[in-house]
C-alpha cells in the first residue's frame, strides 16, 4: 500500500487542528502498509513534557561539559532511526495533557484531556499493553513517577479520571502486567491509603515479587512478575538522587529499565515496555533548567540500555519520542551565551532542593551564600530581597503543577536566566510538534510527519497482531 495513505491526509489537515481538533484519521491498522519484518518485542520510550528546546540543551550540555554526543543524538548522525515530527493534539484541545496523549498510543483514539482511553460517549478503547499481553507477550511499564500515573497507565488501563490512582493499582494487579516499576508507595500501602486497602498483598496473591530499593533490582527472581514500587510520589531528580547520599537507594530510569529488559526478554513470544522520563515534564513545569537537564541526560542513558539490546537482539522496535513539549525552553543569544549555558554544569541540586532549603528567617547573606553554594550565583541585594520575599509573605506565593509547597520557581529562574542565558515561555504544556526516532523492525513505517495515534497502529503492524 502507498505509504502516503498512512499519513491518510494528514499534511493537508494538520492545520485545521488549531481551530478543531477532530479525528480525521481511520483509526485502523490496515492503513499501515506491512513492515519489512516482524517485530518481536516493542520499546516505547517516552521523555514526558520534552520540548525540542529540552533535547538540544540536552545534548549541548553534553558536548560541551561531558564531552560526548547524546544517544539519542547519536542515533540521528550515525542514521540509525527513521525520524518525524508529530502532531501532539488531544481531542478537547490543540495541548494535550499526557492522560490523553498517552490514550492517543495507547488506545489508538484521541480523547479528552484528563481521561485515559475512554471516548466522548463512554466507549473504551482497549489499551495497547492489553492487547499484546492477549497475543502472548509479556507486559511491563517502568516511569521515574509514580507508576499509576497518566503516561504508564494509558498503555494499560481504560479509567475517567488520571487521578484515580487508588484504582489504577488495583487494576494493574487485576490486569496483571509482568513489570511495573516506578514510585507510588501511597497508591499500595494500607499505612497510606484512605481505605486502607494493602493493594501490596493483593499483588504478592497475584504471584508478584515487591521490590523496595536499588538493590532489590539485582535479587529479582526470574520468571515472577515484578512491582518495584522505590518511594513514595515520584522517584528523586537525577541530580538530587546523585549528590544526596539518602537518596542513592533509588534506581535509575536506566537500571529500572535494564531489570524490565532482563525480566522478560526470554519469553518465547517477546514482550513490549513501555520508558517513561516522567520528571523532565515535571522539570520544565518548575523552569528547573538544572532538573531538567539531567533527568534529560538520565532517559538518555536508558536509550542506551535500550538500544545496546536492541543492537544484539535484532528483533526489537524501538520508539523514542514525547508526549508533548513543555514550557519551551531555549538558550538566548548574546556575547556571554556559550559561557552562561556552561555554567549549569556548577549546579549541585535542582532549584526545588535549593528553594525548599530557604526559609523565612533567612537574612540576605544566608540566601544570598547558600545560593552561591548551590548555583556559583553572586545575587544583587535586590534579587536577593526579591527571592526572600517570597517566604516572609511579602509577594504572593507561586503556582505549578507539581509545586505542592508553592516555592518560587519562576521568580528563581528569571534570576538564573542573567547568568544561564536559558528562557521559558510558560510553565505548562504546549502544542508544538515533537520528534519521534524509530529503531529496528518497523522502522520504514515511519513517514515524516504522523499524528500520535498513528503510533498505537505502527506497533501493532510491527507486532503483526
Amino acid at each position: 500500500m502507498n505509504r502516503r495513505k498512512f499519513l491518510k491526509g494528514s499534511a493537508l489537515l494538520s492545520g485545521l487542528f488549531t481551530l478543531n481538533p477532530v479525528d480525521f484519521f481511520a483509526n485502523g491498522v490496515k492503513e499501515i502498509p506491512d513492515p519489512k519484518n516482524k517485530a518481536k518485542n516493542i520499546i516505547f520510550m517516552i521523555s514526558d513534557g520534552m520540548s525540542s528546546g529540552t533535547l538540544a540543551m540536552a545534548n549541548l550540555y553534553s558536548q560541551n561539559i561531558l564531552g560526548k554526543n547524546g544517544n539519542w543524538m547519536s542515533l540521528y548522525l550515525e542514521n540509525k532511526v527513521s525520524r518525524a515530527l508529530m502532531d501532539t493534539a488531544s481531542a478537547s484541545s490543540i495541548v494535550t495533557d499526557s492522560a490523553a496523549a498517552s490514550s492517543s498510543f495507547g488506545g489508538g483514539y484521541r480523547v479528552r484531556n484528563g481521561v485515559l482511553n475512554i471516548g466522548a460517549n463512554g466507549e473504551k478503547h482497549i489499551p495497547v499493553w492489553q492487547k499484546f499481553k492477549k497475543a502472548g507477550k509479556k507486559t511491563g511499564c517502568v516511569t521515574t513517577v509514580t507508576i499509576t500515573h497518566a503516561t504508564p497507565a494509558g498503555f494499560c488501563v481504560n479509567s475517567d479520571s488520571r487521578n484515580a490512582e487508588n484504582e489504577i493499582a488495583e487494576m494493574y494487579a487485576e490486569i496483571g502486567f509482568d513489570v511495573m516499576m516506578g514510585g507510588g508507595d501511597e497508591f499500595f500501602n494500607p499505612l497510606k491509603r484512605k481505605d486502607k486497602k494493602d493493594v501490596y498483598s493483593l499483588c504478592q496473591q497475584k504471584g508478584y515479587q515487591i521490590l523496595k530499593s536499588k538493590a532489590d533490582l539485582n535479587k529479582a527472581e526470574k520468571g515472577k512478575k515484578v512491582l518495584g514500587i522505590f518511594n513514595s510520589g515520584a522517584l528523586p531528580y537525577s541530580i538530587d538522587r546523585k549528590n544526596i547520599p539518602e537518596l542513592q537507594q533509588t534506581p535509575s530510569l536506566a537500571e529500572m529499565a535494564q531489570t524490565a529488559i532482563d525480566q522478560m526478554k526470554d519469553h518465547k513470544e517477546g514482550f513490549v515496555l513501555q520508558i517513561e522520563g516522567g520528571k523532565v515534564d515535571w522539570a520544565a513545569h518548575a523552569n528547573d533548567i538544572s532538573a531538567l537537564i539531567h533527568d534529560q541526560l538520565a532517559f538518555d542513558e536508558a536509550i542506551k540500555t535500550v538500544i545496546d539490546f536492541a543492537e544484539k537482539d535484532q528483533n526489537t522496535l524501538v520508539i523514542i519520542t514525547t508526549d508533548h513539549g513543555n514550557a519551551n525552553p531555549g538558550t538566548i543569544y548574546g556575547p556571554d551565551a556559550t559561557q552562561n549555558f556552561n555554567s549549569i554544569s556548577n549546579y549541585k541540586f535542582t532549584n526545588e532542593y535549593i528553594l525548599n532549603a530557604i526559609h523565612s528567617d533567612f537574612n540576605l547573606q544566608q540566601i544570598k551564600d547558600w545560593i552561591y553554594e548551590t548555583n556559583t550565583i553572586s545575587l544583587a541585594d535586590d534579587e536577593a530581597k526579591h527571592l526572600l520575599s517570597f517566604y516572609s509573605g511579602l509577594e504572593r506565593q507561586e503556582g505549578g503543577i507539581y509545586n505542592y509547597k508553592k516555592l518560587p520557581f519562576k521568580a528563581y529562574s528569571e534570576i538564573q536566566k542573567k547568568h544561564n542565558s536559558v528562557g521559558w515561555i510558560s510553565m505548562d504544556h504546549s502544542g508544538d510538534y515533537v520528534e519521534v526516532a524509530v529503531y529496528g523492525p518497523g522502522r520504514e513505517l515511519l513517514p515524516p510527519f504522523i499524528k500520535n495515534t498513528d503510533l498505537h497502529y505502527l506497533m501493532l503492524k510491527a507486532g503483526q497482531i
